[in-house]
């Protein structure tokens, strides 16, 4: 997979610019006190669907050409990455399949198919979830998003970071928290 570029990144901004919101960066005198630093907060809790997950969801769903997206998204996620896809394909216009494991909080599984997801339970594993999925795009045909290890989907969630420094100039530090 070919690793994001600052011009990709702004390509996903301006894909995404309809659709999410640009968040705020705040402070806290607080943790500034406590750290010995100036610290500024990019809020995504305040993006749609309460994440960052949104950003990447959008550009991945919004990159695919029309025939690819007539045929519907397919991904698997138990919460966040799983309301967003949702969320994006609706707003796209096309079908979402959300595999989320049985274990999946009950409230996650309700926001899904409130944005209009098609939720697939599984076993609660990495191979239960892949081999679902598998499985549902041979059904339908609908074009799978990785969660995390995608290069629209990194494209996406990097627009969080231009905006960072777009808004506070000269940074020394950006600290940011990986997981998937």
């Amino acid at each position: 997979m070919r690793i994001p570029e600052l011009r990709d990144v702004k390509e996903a901004a301006d894909r995404i610019a309809p659709y999410a919101h640009r968040t705020p960066v705040l402070t806290c005198s607080h943790i500034d006190g406590l750290l010995g630093a100036k610290v500024f907060l990019k809020c995504e809790n305040f993006q749609k669907v309460g994440a960052f997950k949104f950003r990447g969801a959008c550009n991945a769903v919004f990159s695919l050409d029309d025939a690819a997206a007539s045929r519907g998204v397919i991904t698997h996620s138990s919460g966040n990455h799983a309301q967003a896809l949702a969320l994006a394909a609706r707003l796209r216009g096309v079908p979402a399949h959300i595999v989320m494991p049985s274990t999946s909080m009950p409230a996650k599984a309700a926001a899904v198919r409130d944005y209009g997801g098609i939720t697939v339970f599984c076993e609660p594993n990495l191979k239960s979830r892949e081999e679902t999925a598998e499985k549902v795009m041979k059904q339908t045909g609908a074009v799978f998003i990785h969660p995390y290890n995608d290069f629209a989907i990194i494209s996406g969630q990097g627009t969080a970071a231009k905006e960072l420094v777009e808004e506070v100039p000269g940074l020394d530090l950006v600290l940011v928290p990986v997981g998937g």
